[in-house]
């Protein structure tokens, strides 16, 4: 065999990047995808959005499942528009799981390996050792039907994860657990994805499943990204209304001038950033004071006449909806909604304070 001499190009070429670098643009009838995603190794990443956003058609771009209209695919530098699903080193957790409900726990999980080439004696072997892994050892016998919500969930981890893929795809994870299996199972799976050493990727719906398991948020709406970046930081620099609600804030836009806000659709609001030009103003609900009278020598620089328009319990307070000079939603306890006898129809005066809001270039 006769060598090349190396050229300065080929001395100087880069090695494949590692993680996964993608561009999903997919076409589906009057829909369409398109979303950059990308992640390095050891990364765990969320995408979020409202039902019919683009997200599980996301995920099954990335698994092979729904081909490409345009853009592209690389996992660890390698093209992977044109590879097969079973071919792509990538393993799937669907919301339902699909275990067979014919194989036992063991038999389930050893599936995977089989289907890469492991013999039957090696494969079964690696699957014990996953149960094990998951705290499932005494269940490998044991038939999906007599498996609890979490435990049929830790199978169905178990068996994406024994074919050691490079790229991990979770479909709303805990959407078919209960509460109480679903706060236990969170912190269970939150501990498998920090030890996962490729690039994970969830779908999900729920703010709380993906601020607890994610290192990034990529949230979709209308087939696009609207906003990327850190739980933290997206949930204190929501840029849309779907956001701000996920994350229970009230958000407008304006134009900044100083202290002052002039809202695109409403009055003015006074924060204590001192900004120019286009912004967001956000404030939680539980920052609104209410009032049945206009009240006097207030030290809130916001005043607002609003109507009362609906009312829910949210937690162990109550959410009031209102409507007026300005929109939005203010959280009051049980007693300070009796005592200020208010209804749908209750005219009010909202007020908050400056320092309790937040300014930040839209």
């Amino acid at each position: 065999m006769t060598m090349k001499d190396p050229t300065p190009a080929a001395v100087a070429a880069p090695r494949p990047a590692e993680g996964l670098d993608a561009h999903l643009v997919v076409e589906r009838g009057s829909f369409r995808l398109d979303v950059a995603l990308s992640a390095a190794p050891g990364d765990v990443v969320a995408l979020l959005g409202p039902n019919g956003a683009g997200k599980t058609t996301a995920l099954r771009a990335l698994a092979g499942l729904v081909p490409l209209s345009g853009g592209h695919l690389r996992l660890d530098g390698v093209p992977l528009e044109r590879t097969a699903p079973e071919d792509r080193p990538v393993g799937v957790v669907f919301q339902d799981y699909l275990l067979f409900p014919h194989l036992s726990a063991l038999d389930n999980v050893a599936f995977g390996p089989r289907c890469r080439g492991a013999g039957r004696a090696r494969a079964r072997a690696q699957a014990a050792e996953w149960l094990e892994r998951m705290g499932l050892a005494e269940h490998a016998a044991s038939k999906p039907r007599r498996l609890s919500g979490g435990q049929a969930q830790r199978v169905a981890l178990a068996r994406a994860l024994a074919t050691h893929p490079r790229l991990l795809l979770l479909d709303e994870p805990l959407a078919a657990l209960d509460a109480r299996t679903r706060l236990d199972v969170r912190a269970q799976l939150r501990h498998h994805l920090a030890e996962f050493e490729a690039v994970a990727v969830l779908v999900t719906h729920d703010p709380l499943d993906a601020m607890v398991l994610a290192d990034r948020l990529v949230v979709i709406e209308d087939g696009r990204s609207v906003q990327e970046g850190g739980p933290s930081d997206i949930a204190r620099h929501p840029r849309t209304d779907y956001i701000a609600h996920l994350v229970g804030l009230n958000l407008y836009r304006g134009e900044a001038a100083g202290h002052t806000v002039r809202l695109d659709a409403g009055p003015a609001i006074t924060t204590t950033e001192d900004l120019t030009g286009p912004v967001f103003v956000a404030f939680p609900p539980s920052a609104v004071t209410l009032h049945r009278d206009r009240p006097t020598g207030s030290s809130a620089r916001n005043l607002w006449q609003c109507q009362v328009t609906g009312l829910e319990t949210h937690g162990d307070r109550i959410r009031l909806a209102l409507t007026g000079d300005l929109s939005l939603a203010a959280d009051l306890t049980t007693v300070a909604t009796t005592e200020l006898d208010l209804r749908p129809g209750t005219q009010v005066w909202a007020t908050v304070k400056a320092t309790q809001t937040h300014a930040y270039p839209a």
